[in-house]
């Protein structure tokens, strides 16, 4: 009996499947399984019409394409890997800063709070407000002029309860014109992890993809 050359299809076919699933993902043992098929191709074909070069190249190239693409994988995989160990690593040195991100929210700590905000530009007169839980002024304070980007302050609570303090409200003028103030929340950064290969940190406020944060302060 004839063999007709091996068609695209069935080289990835093959490929694809037998022995174990370790086995089906190990390069060296998927080039062995071609190997076995392509010599018993060779045994079986016509010698009126035998394999030409041509078909026997297109036939090992495409092998070795099958062989090199999953050798990129396993190499990305252990990049990913290690990727993710030194981002966790990273991370650890993250424990008991303080981060940014989107919100109005503030860190009540040590008799104080405090909090943080971005500039879209330079203003003359920049007044923040501390609200209440249930949006009540608890007190203000006057930064007087601050220039543009990310801005951090401190409010003394005095007799204020902390349980009261919740957010910020920022207004800020520059030559006469309003400029955009957008609050920030700060959390305090209590521990780090890997979730799903993502690193997360978890804060006073709740968890945070890494991803999420603005700025470390």
């Amino acid at each position: 009996m004839f063999m007709t050359p091996l068609s695209n299809t069935e080289i990835e076919a093959y490929n694809a499947k037998g022995g174990t699933q370790a086995e089906s993902t190990d390069p060296k043992a998927a080039q062995e399984r071609f190997l076995k098929l392509f010599v018993a191709q060779l045994n079986n074909q016509d010698p009126l019409n035998p394999l030409d070069n041509a078909q026997m190249t297109t036939q090992m190239a495409q092998i070795n394409q099958v062989v090199g693409l999953q050798q990129v994988n396993e190499t990305l995989k252990s990049l990913a890997t290690q990727f993710g160990m030194v981002s966790s690593i990273q991370g650890a040195q993250l424990v008991g800063r303080e981060v940014a991100s989107e919100g109005n929210g503030l860190v009540v700590a040590d008799g104080k709070a405090r909090g943080a905000f971005n500039l879209a530009g330079a203003a003359d007169r920049v007044n923040v407000e501390i609200l209440g839980r249930a949006g009540e002024v608890l007190g203000t304070v006057d930064l007087g002029g601050r220039g543009a980007g990310l801005q951090t302050f401190e409010w003394p609570l005095g007799s204020v309860d902390p349980a009261r303090v919740a957010t910020l409200r920022v207004t800020a003028t520059g030559g006469g014109q309003s400029v955009t103030a957008t609050p920030l929340a700060l959390h305090k950064v209590q521990s780090v992890g890997l979730v799903e290969g993502a690193l997360r940190l978890r804060t006073d406020g709740g968890t945070l993809a890494y991803d999420q944060v603005l700025a470390f302060l």
